[in-house]
């Protein structure tokens, strides 16, 4: 018996040692990578610096640097769970082999070797249905958290491709805050000359009936600094009905077609940017969770 119990527990120590995972296994797969995160910190460093090279928010680095860093702690949750859950399967096997069930050690002698292993498990004759469900989801965490960690590198990878090139842009943009130079917030309204010009040329050009918001004292983007205005299509958090969604179209394409001449920076719509630092028209950004940080209900634009 004592026999029996040493290899038992040499077998369940190669089973729970990560260490011990073979080449393709869901522990190798699925170890943390501290050069994901090191790569973040270092990425989130340069869109920092750039956004205070080029004097303002760029939120499509900010919506990929998010992405990334939501993907990186969703794998390392999944990550988590995937080895709680593969212990307490690892201690089940134990018990019902030390309990005389001569099935277990088909799941205990696979050792850490992946989908062999879990699938060998559910064709254990004696398992009841519960520990069948047991042995599923592990394999589903073990499959969620490999997809979050491929997610986490792609969009690693995408916000460093996004960074290179508008660091490339960098004299593009230097002759554009040239050209408009830098303006100060003032007067009763708090915002720049230049915005209340872009903001009365729209409320002239277009009806607003649901308002205009500019100044948000303590707001970290241009609206602390009454560089930004949100043109209203809707109220309380409502979706715009056709003909104000048609109203934030135009008011969106009048403001591309007058950038040039009135000094806009970008214009945020229906959950997509047209950032002229950056070039190359709408991009799509990611779901920041309701239709006013979505920018479905209101046009955002701010300027130089």
């Amino acid at each position: 018996m004592t026999a029996l119990v040493a290899t038992t527990s040499a077998l369940l120590i190669a089973v729970a040692t990560p260490g011990s995972a073979a080449p393709g296994s869901y522990s190798a797969a699925l170890a943390a990578d501290p050069s994901k995160k090191a790569q973040l910190d270092k990425l989130t460093k340069q869109n920092k610096a750039l956004a205070k090279l080029y004097r303002g928010e760029l939120h499509r680095l900010d919506d990929l640097e998010a992405s990334a860093k939501k993907a990186e702690a969703r794998a390392a949750r999944l990550r988590k769970e995937y080895s709680l859950a593969r212990a307490a399967l690892s201690r089940f096997a134990q018990s019902a082999y030390m309990g005389g069930d001569p099935q277990a050690s088909l799941f205990l002698t696979a050792g850490d070797s992946g989908e062999r292993a879990l699938d060998g498990a559910l064709t254990l004759s004696q398992y009841a249905l519960a520990e069948s469900e047991r042995v599923k989801s592990v394999k589903v965490l073990a499959k969620e958290a490999k997809e979050a960690e491929e997610k986490t590198a792609r969009d690693i990878e995408e916000l460093k491709r996004s960074i290179k090139e508008l660091a490339a842009k960098r004299r593009h943009v230097e002759k554009l805050m040239a050209k408009y130079g830098f303006q100060r917030p003032g007067g009763s309204a708090g915002l720049t000359g230049r915005m209340i010009s872009v903001r009365d040329a729209i409320m002239q050009e277009f009806p607003m009936p649901y308002g205009v918001g500019c100044l948000r004292p303590g707001d970290r983007g241009e609206h602390g600094v009454g560089r930004a205005c949100d043109f209203m299509m809707s109220t309380g958090g409502r979706m715009p009905g056709p003909e104000d969604l048609e109203r934030g179209d135009r008011v969106s394409q009048w403001a591309i077609s007058n950038a040039s001449r009135l000094g806009i920076m970008y214009i945020i719509w229906k959950q997509r940017i047209y950032d002229f630092r950056q070039g190359g028209g709408w991009k799509p950004m990611s779901d920041r969770g309701s239709i006013t940080q979505n920018h479905w209900d209101h046009v955002h634009i701010s300027v130089f």
